[in-house]
């Protein structure tokens, strides 16, 4: 599932390529991802508009339009965005196309066809998309030692359960989950509020700056990421621990651990991140 570095890297990717574009054709393929409104009013709407810009906020994207309206992605476990030209040749898991008045063409994949568009009205309530929900992004102020102490004071579950609660701070997936535990020293299993005063503050700052490093890595030219079909830019050589487990951490040399927490996989090194404090 794109995460997001993934997220921040398709922004940086396809933003300047679309901004001040017109969108003259809307082709759905497949009306399931169009969560709001239907498909006919979907593209009725999006007809016309003019793109001035791409804002991410945790793992969605918005495209702004000139009006003031926008449309809103995510691209859940499978979605790819792609900036194409007309005569490209179009991927079997196409299911929306967006014509441009420069000939180029923004096209939505997605094999397993979870990701959803909505389009939202200048000053319309959002209470589609989820967005509203969102915790502060992983590079707010306001993400504190003593934000994450006030949030997991009375949570016993698993520190890695309650990363990935988009309500905490947005963004987070297990992959960077894994790699911000890591990166602060601290076991996946352990109960959120067993953490201590310095080890809140040590986990705040790992966040921004391991999602950081990653966004970096993910750095990527737009014809290299169309090259890749926009899914060969992805960090995966960097990564320390997730998907290595049984491998020697690159800090002591023990051998990386798996474990299953909430139905999802965690490795962590048990040298490096005792499950007891």
């Amino acid at each position: 599932m794109p995460e997001l570095p993934e997220v921040e890297t398709v922004k940086r990717v396809l933003e300047p390529q679309i901004k001040g574009q017109k969108i003259k054709y809307v082709d759905i393929s497949n009306k399931q991802v169009i969560a709001y409104p239907d498909a006919e009013a979907f593209c009725d709407n999006v007809i016309g508009q003019t793109i001035v810009g791409i804002r991410r906020r945790g793992k969605f994207l918005n495209i702004l339009f000139e009006s003031g309206d926008r449309m809103v992605l995510h691209l859940r476990m499978t979605g790819c965005l792609l900036i194409t030209p007309s005569e490209y040749e179009k991927a079997k898991h196409t299911h929306a196309v967006f014509s441009l008045k420069n000939g180029n063409e923004l096209r939505y994949i997605d094999t397993r066809r979870f990701g959803r568009f909505w389009f939202l009205k200048k000053d319309e309530e959002d209470t589609f998309t989820g967005i509203d929900k969102l915790g502060l992004e992983p590079f707010d102020k306001n993400l504190t030692g003593e934000y994450l102490h006030n949030c997991l004071l009375k949570r016993k579950k698993p520190i890695k359960e309650c990363l990935l609660e988009q309500s905490m701070v947005a963004g987070i997936g297990n992959i960077y989950g894994d790699e911000i535990l890591f990166a602060a020293g601290l076991c996946p299993s352990r109960p959120a509020n067993s953490l201590t005063w310095e080890e809140y503050h040590r986990l705040a700052k790992q966040i921004s700056v391991t999602l950081a490093y990653f966004i970096e890595k993910n750095a990527i030219s737009p014809e290299d990421y169309l090259a890749g079909k926009g899914k060969d830019y992805r960090n995966t050589p960097y990564l320390k621990v997730y998907g290595h487990e049984k491998e020697k951490c690159l800090v002591c040399g023990h051998d990386l651990k798996k474990i299953i927490l909430a139905g999802r996989s965690s490795v962590f090194c048990p040298n490096c991140q005792r499950e007891t404090p």
